[in-house]
């Protein structure tokens, strides 16, 4: 097992086609170290369902009826962190991605993936890790080093905004970054609107994205 797991991933699967669910549920379900806890066909239900599983990784996909599976991230994110969110979805939309990233999601996989690696990426968010679809990111990163940056794009920010920048590269929310550093989430949102300005980004998932690059670059 990936260390860092629990020794049993508990895990609860969200996708409006049953057909889906019940071949997820089949192949997860036939790994001994893996149990499905529920299943949800709208993001309402999602919602009211999840919190009482409590499971260790949510499988959502992007896209549900009466809402979405980034915004049942978002909130799941929020309510009950110890779960991990694996989005799953059949389009490559760098859009989507931008929002699951920042919504707090360890994970973005394509639905074609094969059986084995959708085993692996479930183990993978379950032991605390990140996995990203590799085209998908790829994309976004060329994106941004499209902008003509300069040696030190971090360096108009201040020690405080450059702190806020880190966290929310983790996928941390307002409330969340304000916990950590003890202020008011007005505070975090306005040194939020202030840096992205000073890095001529227009969403705080451009952001993210920037921090994923520059920490690969230093690797």
């Amino acid at each position: 097992m990936t260390a860092g797991a629990p020794e049993e991933i508990k895990v609860f699967l969200v996708d409006d086609h049953e057909v889906v669910r019940r071949g997820i549920a089949a192949l997860l379900e036939g790994e001994p170290d893996m149990r499905i806890v529920g299943e949800a066909g709208t993001a309402e239900q999602a919602l009211s369902r999840i919190p009482a599983a409590a499971p260790d990784v949510a499988v959502l996909d992007v896209r549900l009826p009466g809402g979405s599976g980034v915004s049942v991230c978002r909130e799941i994110r929020s309510c009950r962190p110890e779960t991990a969110c694996l989005m799953l979805t059949s389009f490559a939309d760098d859009e989507a991605l931008y929002d699951a990233v920042m919504a707090g999601a360890a994970g973005y996989v394509l639905k074609q993936i094969h059986g084995a690696d959708l085993v692996g990426a479930v183990r993978t968010v379950a032991a605390g890790g990140s996995l990203l679809d590799p085209g998908s990111t790829g994309r976004m990163l060329e994106r941004l080093r499209g902008r003509g940056s300069e040696p030190d794009p971090l360096a108009g920010l201040s020690r405080q905004e450059r702190q806020i920048l880190d966290l929310i590269g983790e996928g941390m929310t307002n409330r969340e970054i304000g916990a950590r550093l003890y202020l008011a989430e007005k505070t975090v949102k306005n040194y939020v609107s202030s840096l992205l300005s000073k890095l001529d980004l227009k969403r705080r998932t451009q952001a993210a994205i920037l921090v994923a690059d520059l920490r690969n670059k230093k690797r």
